[in-house]
């Protein structure tokens, strides 16, 4: 049984930013540290520092030959049964580092010629260079690594949409990047039939298709190889006369990896040692081709029948404080379906200042471009945290819910924030008060009504990315024009 479901959440995939997962059965999408490690939001950043913290302290146990703490510190990367995420069938077990198969994934890194030779310099490069490490073991071991900012995201996302929450429930093995060493603690936990599990954000996972010794191997080792049989005349080098005179030359791939280039990961390290520019191209054409994944590989719901739902509940929940809190999680949806993979890791009225101010919704910003991409970019607002206020107001907003915002603002927060109410009489009133804010550097508010998230949500199904892009961009622009 899926987790909203269990819980009775009554929103679908498209409305939630952790992965709905069937906590039966695991789902096969994986934690790469890889694509982790591209993304510039503040939760990714965080979670790829854990990583490299433990794996460049492991490297350098291994190669200062202090294998039995090198061997110590590896031994806490146990199976990561939470997230019933990977390749398991049947009940999540995990596929991971069991006792045993610890000692042999140990062994093989320790022993590797990718680690004596200083080759292999982050986790994801293990699966290119390491006997017996593939996309399964480097998630499972991604996962352990960042279960403290999980189980942290796991409570975000509980308290958000109403999911209760055990008390003093034993953390499990987290990594400390200050201390640098494994720590435990008695945390609120989510529990599935006596079980812990940890959500995971949507956007941070994939098929993990991309970063693997076979693509290395086949499109960037034998394609250098054969540029330089071809340039040095060798003997694999075939030629044919064609029939205005010419000579055509050529190497096929498949006899390079016969009589020279295997492709198994010993090779694959020697060879990468001698030519590093090569997995530096190979690295890069990797991070561009890296996207998170949408809604439709996690679920089989029709986005068209999610739209039509959250359109329809938009126009039919009345305004007035008696429905505030319907309105605000029918919103929360409507933005997680319009904005991700943009904004992503929504929490529910996030304390600031200690605690005496409270924001509704407050978005991470993992724009690589368009709208909020800009806002940083190009218009040099900060912008880390997106803040939202909902006022399900029958009346206009105006400058005491303008203040309000703007209250929460702040460098290392974000000075940008979206004020969505259900409407105004006087919207040219309300964006004059907004450029006003703007102008006397109080940040930058940008309203929105239903009337927009309608046109969002049409926009989801007409346009499909991005729906939210012209009108927010012509919003910002007649605030700063005003």
């Amino acid at each position: 049984m899926r987790v909203s479901k269990r819980f009775n959440l009554k929103a679908s995939q498209f409305e939630l930013d952790f992965i709905d997962i069937d906590t039966a059965r695991d789902l096969p999408v994986f934690v790469d540290p890889h694509f982790l490690g591209l993304r510039s939001d503040r939760w990714s950043i965080e979670a790829t520092a854990n990583v490299q913290s433990f794996f460049g302290q492991f490297i350098e146990l291994s190669r200062a030959g202090r294998k039995a703490e090198a061997r110590q510190l590896f031994s806490y990367l146990g199976e990561p049964n939470e997230t019933c995420l990977g390749l398991s069938r049947g009940r999540p077990r995990g596929n991971a580092v069991g006792e045993d198969l610890a000692n042999d994934i140990f062994d093989s890194l320790v022993d590797s010629t990718a680690v004596k030779t200083g080759v292999l310099a982050d986790l994801e490069d293990a699966r290119v260079f390491v006997r017996g490490i593939d996309k399964d073991r480097v998630s499972d071991m991604t996962t352990v690594l960042i279960r403290g900012q999980l189980l942290q995201y796991t409570i975000d996302q509980c308290n958000l949409w109403g999911m209760p929450l055990t008390a003093e429930v034993p953390s499990g093995d987290v990594w400390d990047v200050g201390k640098r060493g494994w720590i435990s603690y008695l945390a609120p936990r989510l529990i599935v039939g006596n079980r812990p599990i940890l959500l995971v954000p949507k956007a941070i996972v994939s098929f993990s298709k991309r970063y693997t010794a076979q693509k290395y191997h086949q499109h960037f080792v034998l394609t250098y190889l054969k540029h330089e049989h071809l340039r040095l005349d060798t003997a694999l080098v075939q030629r044919r006369r064609l029939k205005n005179g010419s000579i055509k030359r050529w190497v096929t791939k498949k006899s390079i990896a016969e009589h020279e280039s295997p492709g198994d990961k010993e090779y694959l390290a020697e060879f990468t040692e001698r030519h590093v520019e090569v997995f530096a191209d190979f690295k890069a054409r990797a991070a561009r081709e890296e996207h998170s994944l949408g809604n439709d590989e996690f679920t089989s719901a029709s986005l068209e029948d999610v739209v039509r739902h959250l359109d329809t509940s938009l126009t039919s929940i009345p305004a007035g404080i008696d429905h505030a809190t319907a309105y605000h999680r029918l919103v929360l949806g409507i933005l997680e379906l319009c904005f991700y993979p943009a904004l992503i890791a929504p929490r529910m009225e996030a304390p600031l200042h200690d605690g005496r101010k409270r924001t509704d919704i407050t978005f991470d910003n993992a724009a690589s471009d368009g709208f909020f991409y800009r806002l940083h970019s190009v218009h040099k607002i900060p912008s880390a945290y997106i803040m939202i206020e909902c006022k399900n107001y029958s009346r206009d907003v105006k400058n005491p819910e303008l203040d309000q915002l703007a209250g929460r603002f702040g460098v290392n927060r974000g000075e940008f924030g979206l004020l969505i109410s259900r409407t105004a009489d006087d919207f040219d009133t309300l964006i004059q008060r907004c450029a006003d804010a703007y102008k006397d550097r109080r940040g930058l508010i940008v309203p929105v009504q239903d009337s927009d998230l309608h046109d969002m949500l049409s926009n989801r199904m007409s346009l499909g990315s991005d729906p939210y892009e012209e009108i927010l961009s012509d919003r910002l622009r007649r605030i700063a024009m005003t």
